[in-house]
């Protein structure tokens, strides 16, 4: 309608079209104006009510915090009652306290003046003591404490010197016999066992008709056998049993182990022979640090480097005049450990240097170092202390010793090899050494008879009475020892002991 009436003022162009729409326009201002009125009056309502829930809210949360301030009002106040009651109790305890001090300091005043008077009332009886003394010594106080000082001085003396003497005596009687007994104890408590390494082993074979087969068409098998191992194998005729020599024990071993193995499969021939002896050579160096690591466990010695470990295993390997290197080494270890506690020591220490004191004999490359010294390098370059690096490469005297754990381990070095049966000596070599130090001891003036005993340990000395005297026997006991020592390579000691008797013979007829 509002349209029709609008387009009808537009045709129209008279005033009362335009009245018309003036009409609807103010209709529909008051209809818009009613709706923003509604409007603002429902904005208004939502807006009086946030109002009143935020109001409420702020309310609460104040209501909330003066209560809790409230609260903690009254803990602090409880608080401040308690330790004000707890003062006032302090204070009444001090007050009490202050007055049994007051009472303790009275008492204690007059015990003083007590004492004082009694102080005073010695000194004076102590000067008419020193008084009367005096008059009747005719000296001064003084004069008499002083020649009695000179008199307890002179007695203090003669007892101190007295005293010196004798205990220097008694050392020098006992020190001898105490270190005898230490190395004695100490070789006793070390189980030893006897030499038996040599430069040869022997292979047992079922039967001879092997022999054949290993030593191949033409030799081909023995040939291929001692280049891929190093060893010299002998067949000949000894009875189901093949020899295997060469100076290097793994290398002997390894040819023990892979001509088993070989025994064992039955296929002998050149290919399978490097095969087998590759696969051994691997398995003994695996039990090379096996033995290492089972021997620092067994003496107890912890915190070695995995190349000592190996050194050490590869000595099981290596002997010396017969004698196993490892044995010695272990035998060696367990002496220094019980001679250093013997001597207030340090047995852990000595006991790794006497471990360790001969892998310089077991390099992994030849060299022309001294072993001592190539070992004392190896100790150092693998993080061993000073104490054991200078033990190492000071127990043949290479270097100077800067600790006691090397003369320990010096001394138990040749206590292992010198004992009887620790290293074995060809009866040729032995007889000869026998008289060299015979022929050692006719050769000095008024000697008549000589004789080697105890396994070459004592040369026993027999001088013509009439020629030598005994001032002259001491002197030639004394010449033959340097000359021995000197001239002669032995292991151990040698004691020489020269007898002179005077015999008189007669005939009752």
């Amino acid at each position: 309608m509002e349209v029709v009436l609008i387009l009808v003022s537009l045709l129209t162009g008279t005033g009362a079209g335009w009245f018309v729409s003036n009409k609807m326009a103010e209709k529909k201002g008051a209809g818009l104006l009613d709706k923003a009125e509604k409007e603002a009056e429902a904005i208004k309502r939502d807006k009086m009510l946030q109002a009143k829930e935020r109001f409420f809210e702020l309310k609460e949360n104040h209501e909330r915090e003066v209560r809790q301030r409230d609260s903690k009002l009254n803990e602090v106040s409880q608080k401040l009652r308690e330790q004000q009651n707890e003062f006032h109790r302090q204070q009444e305890e001090f007050r009490r306290n202050e007055k049994d001090v007051n009472r303790l300091e009275e008492s204690y005043n007059r015990k003083i003046e007590a004492v004082d008077k009694r102080t005073e009332e010695l000194d004076r009886l102590h000067r008419q003591t020193v008084e009367k003394l005096e008059s009747l010594s005719g000296m001064t106080a003084e004069e008499a404490k002083s020649q009695m000082l000179e008199a307890i001085k002179g007695e203090a003396r003669t007892e101190a010197s007295a005293f010196i003497q004798n205990t220097l005596e008694e050392a020098k009687l006992t020190a001898n016999n105490e270190a005898k007994k230490i190395v004695i104890q100490t070789i006793q408590r070390i189980a030893t066992e006897q030499s038996a390494e040599n430069s040869v082993s022997v292979f047992h074979i079922d039967n001879d008709d092997m022999k054949g087969r290993i030593i191949g068409r033409e030799g081909r098998n023995i040939r291929a056998l001692e280049e891929a191992t190093g060893v010299q194998i002998i067949v000949d005729d000894t009875p189901e049993a093949i020899i295997l020599s060469c100076f290097d024990s793994v290398r002997r071993e390894i040819a023990r182990l892979s001509l088993h193995r070989l025994v064992q499969d039955g296929r002998i021939h050149p290919a399978r022979i490097e095969e087998v002896v590759e696969k051994t050579r691997k398995q003994i160096e695996e039990e090379i640090i096996e033995i290492g690591k089972r021997t620092t466990i067994e003496l107890g010695i912890h915190g070695l480097h995995p190349e000592l470990i190996r050194m050490v295993g590869r000595m099981k390997y290596r002997s010396s005049y017969g004698q196993n290197l490892l044995q010695h080494s272990r035998e060696v270890a367990k002496l220094s450990a019980v001679m250093a506690s013997e001597l207030g020591l340090n047995p852990k220490i000595a006991k790794r240097a006497g471990l360790l004191h001969d892998i310089g004999k077991v390099p992994f490359e030849e060299t022309d170092v001294p072993h001592a010294i190539l070992g004392m390098q190896m100790a150092e370059k693998f993080g061993e202390k000073p104490d054991v690096c200078n033990a190492i490469g000071a127990h043949h005297d290479e270097i100077e010793m800067t600790s006691l754990i090397s003369p320990i381990v010096q001394v138990c070095d040749a206590i292992s090899g010198a004992r009887p049966g620790a290293r074995r000596m060809s009866a040729e070599s032995y007889m000869q050494r026998l008289k060299d130090l015979e022929e050692a001891a006719m050769s000095f003036k008024g000697v008549n008879k000589a004789f080697a005993i105890h396994a070459g340990r004592e040369l026993r000395v027999m001088v013509e009475s009439e020629r030598v005297s005994d001032a002259e026997a001491t002197s030639i006991a004394f010449d033959i020892s340097q000359k021995i020592q000197s001239e002669m390579t032995y292991p151990g000691q040698v004691r020489v002991t020269v007898i002179r008797e005077m015999r008189a013979v007669s005939i009752a007829k």
